[in-house]
């Protein structure tokens, strides 16, 4: 028997019959994370959307086909939460586990002690509203609704589970119908970063070069460490390929970067600012720009983000958050861009870009990855007074909401000229009301608060907030509204916001920057961001397969991978973090899988340290599902 055992026959049996197996598991947790995302956007409108109550948790648990008790949403939802993200849910899940038929049956048999297989109506409904969760008559009667009752008001409770199961069974499938036929879920669903590639622009040929590698040990960039890493918890599959890079504390801001040498004390500049405005579902927007070069000229180009003069001493939250630029080239169309460059060096938190740029047209479409400006979990012990009445009974502003309204009005003065126009009030506007200000209304605020030059001064700016609280006697409803929309916690601290400034340097020409819009990044960002990695980075193609790759690319501060498909066919990525180190990545999930479309590309995740004052480690396996 131990010489059968031995042969290499049976090994062969055994290492095919272990390697199903790792398949299998792979397969069925990929079906897990898919089913989880399909029943949490049911509810929700993005998996970067966090559950806000204990009745959302409970709605969201019954679209993954759980009955959550209220014993059990008390046990994930205790006095000390205030929001749980995609990742809790998806590890609550993975301790509920739905009922079977046969617990199903165990309980309805304590019920009936004759085990006749039937009960009655009184008794169901007895049982319902007197025992364990108590639920009202209103409830009861939805659920008794659905069961059939024989002519002596009898259920036949074996069938009632059975309809109970295929109900269950019907909503968890519409859940993963509405992914797959909405596309916008379906983006959501398994990253909402990804480049169809338009027809008539093909995808790099899959042929050796310096950049492409299947050996395990090469290196990223100087400083850094690659190496091959498999997790103990990353299951095998059909193809899979590791990463492993090591940052030393600090590194990533030792970029050098000059600024003003002195060759461009003659330069010309040009100055815009702008934010970033963290969405409720968790999508980031910000400004995009126009840049006009009347002449062939030598650029520096820089962003960071904007350290408000008078904010300094207070908490500023967004310094810390990483800000990039991407230069598109405008072509015959606006929806024709090319991509020329983008902000790779790094000084501290500033990003920046030298070259040499043409006479004509660019969009400068600023970046942050999400690692740090997103959905926290701080819980606000109380709320910051916006108004008071003086002696006179006059409403006022308060000192604190006085100071945050300066800071919000250095924020949108895009131009530093310490006025607002009509277009910068604008920006302002629809980004807290969805309108905008016509001429005959701007009219009306010239005659009304303070201007010059037929621009907003900062107390015409107080003022006008002032007038609004009056409207509202004192009601700071409104003015809530204003400021929660614009990143503001109700302590009055800016969490979910981050103003930048971009700088413009020419040495032969006047730069001219125009603010163009406000609004997500979209496709042309998804694109420039994906071909700056495959440009730039490093390509390691999946083991086991010839069209799938790996683009890995550390630019100063963080490193992104991308995932190429070059295949005629959509595939499954599983992506495994479980191994990296003191670090956080744009998605919240150490785990998680991601759908890429064939012949195309997506960004798989975004990496920065969690604290750059100590070494950091990105430890990542990247495995084929299907």
């Amino acid at each position: 028997m131990r010489e059968m055992a031995s042969t290499p026959g049976n090994q062969k049996t055994t290492h095919s019959e272990n390697s199903q197996g790792k398949k299998s598991h792979h397969a069925e947790e990929a079906t897990f994370y898919m089913n989880c995302r399909a029943a949490y956007l049911t509810v929700l409108k993005s998996s970067l959307e966090n559950i806000k109550s204990k009745d959302q948790l409970s709605l969201v648990l019954q679209q993954a086909g759980r009955n959550p008790s209220q014993k059990t949403i008390n046990k994930y939802w205790t006095s000390q939460t205030s929001s749980l993200n995609f990742d809790d849910f998806c590890a609550i899940l993975k301790k509920e586990k739905p009922a079977t038929k046969n617990e199903l049956l165990e309980a309805f048999g304590k019920i009936d002690t004759d085990k006749a297989g039937y009960i009655s109506h009184d008794e169901l409904c007895k049982i319902l509203t007197t025992r364990g969760d108590k639920m009202t008559w209103e409830e009861v009667t939805s659920i008794t609704k659905q069961a059939d009752f024989n002519c002596n008001g009898k259920l036949d409770y074996n069938k009632f589970c059975e309809l109970y199961l295929s109900i269950r069974e019907q909503c968890c499938k519409a859940a993963r119908d509405r992914l797959e036929i909405d596309p916008r879920l379906r983006q959501q669903h398994f990253g909402n970063q990804t480049e169809n590639v338009p027809e008539g622009i093909t995808l790099p040929v899959s042929k050796p070069s310096p950049r492409v590698s299947r050996k395990p040990d090469h290196k990223l960039a100087k400083g850094d460490s690659r190496a091959p890493s498999r997790p103990s918890s990353a299951q095998s599959s059909k193809a899979s390929s590791s990463t492993t890079v090591t940052v030393g504390a600090s590194s990533s801001r030792n970029t050098k970067l000059i600024i003003e040498p002195d060759t461009m004390k003659e330069w010309q500049c040009a100055q815009s600012r702008g934010c970033f405005y963290l969405e409720e579902n968790g999508e980031i927007i910000s400004h995009k720009y126009r840049l006009h070069l009347p002449q062939r000229s030598a650029l520096c180009i820089t962003i960071k983000p904007f350290s408000i003069p008078q904010a300094q001493g207070r908490s500023c939250h967004w310094l810390s958050v990483d800000t990039a630029l991407f230069i598109l080239k405008e072509n015959e169309t606006q929806e024709n861009l090319q991509l020329v460059s983008f902000t790779e060096l790094q000084n501290k938190e500033m990003f920046g870009w030298r070259g040499e740029l043409g006479a004509g047209v660019y969009w400068l479409l600023p970046f942050t990855t999400g690692c740090r400006l997103r959905k926290g979990k701080t819980q606000i012990t109380g709320e910051a007074k916006l108004v008071w009445r003086d002696e006179d009974g006059e409403l006022a502003l308060t000192k604190e909401f006085r100071a945050a309204l300066l800071d919000i009005f250095e924020t949108i003065d895009l131009d530093g000229n310490g006025l607002l126009s009509l277009e910068e009030y604008n920006f302002f506007e629809l980004r807290t009301s969805g309108e905008k200000c016509d001429q005959e209304a701007w009219a009306v605020c010239k005659e009304n608060f303070e201007m010059k030059k037929n621009e907003l001064t900062r107390q015409g700016f107080l003022d006008l907030n002032l007038m609004e609280a009056n409207d509202q006697d004192g009601d700071p409803w409104d003015l809530w509204v204003t400021l929660l929309s614009l990143g503001y916690n109700r302590a009055l601290e800016m969490t979910e916001a981050c103003p930048f400034v971009i700088d413009i340097c020419a040495e032969r020409c006047k730069p001219r920057i125009k603010a163009i819009s406000l609004e997500a990044g979209g496709s042309q960002l998804s694109r420039a961001l994906c071909r700056s990695v495959v440009n730039k980075g490093e390509a390691k193609g999946l083991d086991g397969s010839e069209n799938i790759f790996i683009h890995t690319y550390r630019s100063g501060s963080r490193i992104t991978s991308v995932i190429e498909n070059k295949s005629e066919n959509k595939v499954i990525i599983h992506v495994n973090n479980e191994q990296s180190k003191n670090c956080l990545n744009n998605r919240g999930l150490t785990v998680f899988a991601v759908e890429v479309a064939p012949k195309s590309m997506m960004v798989s995740q975004h990496v920065m340290a969690l604290n750059e004052q100590e070494e950091w480690i990105y430890s990542c396996v990247h495995s084929l599902v299907c």
